[in-house]
């Protein structure tokens, strides 16, 4: 079958969709012919579109990445744009749409019925999608395909997601998106080491949409995917993974293939990683490895909002981590995330004495906690009753049970103007990028970033984060 791949992501700087990557390899295993519509660098979409239904597909699927921008200050909502274009589509081609991605993956019954597709995929798409191509040949039923959305006469149905063990997927070539030209644009090149988290943080989105059993890639698969990116003249890599730390021993299992494949002086590559555990001998592996950078979600540096949180660590990690980073060379930042429940201006100056005093490269403040169906703190938004009357709540409050919209838990103890709250306690520090307010310069969001897509522009590259830590001299 001829399939019709998808990108509708547009943020800059650019990503690249490599789930449509690891999807087409899939695609060309089971004998089909995949090709890419990539909006992301497209001048003219009405064109572009026109162009891509020439080939006549007979499935058309679509990559959703992000819902919105998951920031508060802007809380910029991305589906009524994917919406028209699925619209636009469908002037071209009465082939069937089939959704997927992680920003479906978070919320797929809305997110379907938002969109009006005809299919989704909640969870990985590998092997279901091949599956629903399957069964749509040959007309048999879909309830053997993992993760499908579809609609009957009953209405809207799902089955149980795929949690596929990862080795039996084909190997991972690279060879699908032009990810050259998105290293160019966008500085980095994305891979991942497993899939899953079985942590219980109340806000986190990825056990909804990737499981909460982890899944290991087998470390030589990791680098066979590190080499393809490699000979496409990629040096700088960012492992996706939501915290490449946990479990502790395959990240270092990484770690030694990457020394042993002889990619360690050939790659530099960033990752998100847990504050614990992480110590001095394995922020020295991560190092001899070809470490350039690690982003540690420390959320808060107060032991009552770690809990409240559900994080596994306590305040005195994140001095310990700084001190191993700091004794391997490994530039590092902590995240925080500020205006969660219980939080309190004591609890936000304890978080931002304990962070400055462990001295990070850099610290990111997230005020505001994005509420996501599925996740603890979507649970006890709804025991507070009225979302309407809910003063806790900002952003889409009215008919938004699903949440689809962006929609923010943020502590009313912290008064009518966190932002200047939290900015005054910051103060002149540089180091930290700030939620919102007039300084563009500190502000926190990747998104639509002109300093960070100029930064890239002349040849600057990096996790994002270190690339703005440089051209600000912090």
């Amino acid at each position: 079958m001829r399939i019709l791949l998808a990108n509708t992501n547009r943020m800059k700087p650019a990503v690249a969709p490599i789930g449509l990557d690891y999807l087409a390899d899939s695609l060309r295993a089971a004998g089909h012919e995949p090709s890419l519509l990539d909006l992301c660098f497209s001048e003219d979409q009405d064109r572009d579109i026109a162009s891509a239904f020439e080939s006549a597909p007979h499935v058309i699927g679509v990559s959703i990445r992000n819902t919105d921008d998951c920031y508060f200050a802007s809380g910029q909502f991305f589906l009524p744009q994917i919406r028209e274009t699925l619209r636009e589509m469908r002037d071209h081609s009465d082939a069937p749409v089939v959704l997927g991605g992680v920003g479906l993956s978070l919320m797929p019954e809305a997110v379907l019925e938002y969109c009006g597709a005809d299919f989704a995929v909640a969870g990985e798409g590998e092997e279901p999608f091949v599956l629903l191509l399957a069964a749509l040949q040959a007309g048999t039923d879909l309830d053997r395909v993992p993760g499908l959305l579809w609609w009957d006469e009953a209405g809207l149905r799902r089955n149980p997601a795929s949690d596929t063990p990862l080795d039996r997927l084909p190997v991972r070539t690279r060879s699908f998106i032009d990810n050259r030209r998105y290293f160019e644009e966008g500085g980095q090149a994305g891979f991942e080491t497993k899939r899953g988290c079985p942590m219980a943080c109340v806000y986190c989105a990825d056990p909804v949409a990737k499981g909460r059993r982890t899944r290991l890639l087998p470390p030589r698969l990791v680098v066979e995917e590190l080499r393809a990116l490699v000979a496409q003249g990629i040096d700088h890599v960012h492992c996706c993974d939501c915290e490449l730390n946990l479990p502790l021993v395959h990240a270092q299992e990484v770690c030694r293939a990457i020394i042993d494949a002889g990619l360690a002086g050939r790659i530099r590559w960033y990752a998100y990683c847990s504050v614990a555990p992480f110590d001095a001998a394995t922020a020295k592996l991560f190092a001899e490895a070809g470490c350039a950078g690690i982003d540690f979600g420390a959320d808060s540096g107060n032991e009552q909002m770690l809990r409240r949180l559900g994080r596994h660590f306590g305040p005195e990690a994140l001095e310990a981590t700084a001190r191993a980073c700091r004794g391997a060379g490994i530039p590092f930042m902590y995240d925080l995330l500020l205006g969660g429940p219980g939080e309190t201006p004591d609890t936000v100056r304890q978080s931002l004495e304990v962070v400055k005093k462990a001295g990070p490269d850099c610290m990111g403040i997230s005020l505001g906690v994005r509420v996501y169906s599925g996740t603890p703190l979507a649970a006890l938004v709804r025991e507070m009753g009225s979302m309407v009357s809910n003063k806790a709540l900002s952003g889409a409050k009215l008919d938004n049970d699903s949440f689809l919209r962006p929609l923010f838990y943020l502590s009313p103890e912290l008064g009518t103007d966190p932002v200047t709250f939290v900015r005054d306690l910051v103060g002149d520090d540089e180091r930290f990028f700030l939620p919102g307010g007039p300084d563009q310069e500190r502000d926190y969001n990747y998104n639509g970033n002109d300093r960070l897509v100029q930064a890239l522009g002349r040849g600057e590259r990096g996790a994002y984060w270190d690339i703005l830590r440089r051209i600000r001299g912090t």
